[in-house]
C-alpha cells in the first residue's frame, strides 16, 4: 500500500553562513490523528525533540547545511541527495531526514539539523547516525540506535531502550523500565522509577536513585558509582 504523503506546511527559508556554507531552512507538520508511533531516521546533524502535552500534530524545523561557497553546488546537492519527508503509513508517522550520498559527489560536507516537537503520549523510535541526541517529555516507549553523539533523555516514560555506538548517555527521570547497550562513553542515570539493564563497553558508569533492581551485564572498563537503588544490585561481568 502506497503510504500517504500528508503535509500541512512545509515553509522554505534561505541564509548563507558567516564562512561561505549554504544554510536553508524548511518545515514540515503532520495531523496525529490515528497515529501510535513517531519514527525518525536522520543521518548527519543535531536531533531534538520535545513532547507538548495536549497537542494533536508533529512540527518539525529542519536546518539544512551544505558546507560549499557556492550556493549553486549546494542547492544541487539538496535537490539530488537529500530525503526529507514526514509521511503518514498506517498507525505510524515517519520521518526521513538524511543526504544519500550513494549519487554524485559535489564534494562537500552535509548535516540536517532537527527540532521536533510531538504529542507527548505517542511512542517513539529514532535510527540516528551522527550528533548529538536530545529528548524530552516523551511518555510512550522510547526505542533509540545511535551511531555517535551524545545522547540526554529528560522526563521520559513508557520502557526506553538505547543502543548506542560512541558518545556519552544522561537518562534524567524515567518513568518506565530502562535498557542501555553502550559501545563507548559514560553513562549517567537517575531517577528510574522500573528496573535498569546496562550493558557497557567502556566508561564511567554512574546510576542512582531507582525504584526496581539494577543490573550491569557488562562494565567493561570505567568507574562505577551506585547510589539509592532500593531493588537489587546484581553484575554479570
Amino acid at each position: 500500500m502506497r503510504s500517504i504523503l500528508i503535509m500541512a506546511m512545509f515553509v522554505t527559508s534561505l541564509a548563507f553562513a558567516a564562512a561561505g556554507g549554504y544554510q536553508e531552512v524548511r518545515e514540515l507538520s503532520l495531523e496525529t490523528s490515528g497515529v501510535g508511533t513517531l519514527s525518525i531516521s536522520a543521518g548527519s546533524g543535531e536531533l531534538v525533540v520535545v513532547g507538548v502535552p495536549g497537542s494533536s500534530e508533529i512540527m518539525v524545523t529542519a536546518t539544512i547545511e551544505v558546507d560549499t561557497g557556492n550556493s549553486d553546488k549546494a542547492r544541487k546537492k539538496i535537490d539530488s541527495d537529500m530525503v526529507l519527508r514526514l509521511e503518514k503509513e498506517r498507525e505510524t508517522a515517519v520521518l526521513k531526514a538524511y543526504f544519500d550520498e550513494g549519487g554524485f559527489s559535489w564534494g562537500a560536507d552535509t548535516a540536517i539539523h532537527l527540532e521536533v516537537r510531538m504529542p507527548e503520549g505517542l511512542d517513539l523510535a529514532i535510527d540516528d547516525g551522527s550528533g548529538s541526541l536530545e529528548v524530552s517529555n516523551v511518555h510512550g516507549n522510547i526505542k533509540l540506535d545511535d551511531g555517535s553523539g551524545s545522547i540526554t533523555l529528560t522526563d521520559v516514560g513508557g520502557t526506553v531502550e538505547i543502543e548506542d555506538g560512541s558518545g556519552s548517555i544522561v537518562v534524567d527521570r524515567a518513568g518506565g523500565n530502562l535498557a542501555i547497550d553502550d559501545g563507548s562513553g559514560s553513562i549517567t542515570v537517575r531517577g528510574v522509577a522500573g528496573s535498569v539493564v546496562v550493558d557497557d563497553g567502556s566508561g564511567g558508569i554512574d546510576v542512582s536513585d531507582i525504584d526496581q533492581d539494577l543490573i550491569i551485564v557488562d562494565d567493561g572498563s570505567g568507574s562505577l558509582n551506585v547510589s539509592d537503588v532500593r531493588g537489587h544490585v546484581k553484575t554479570e561481568d
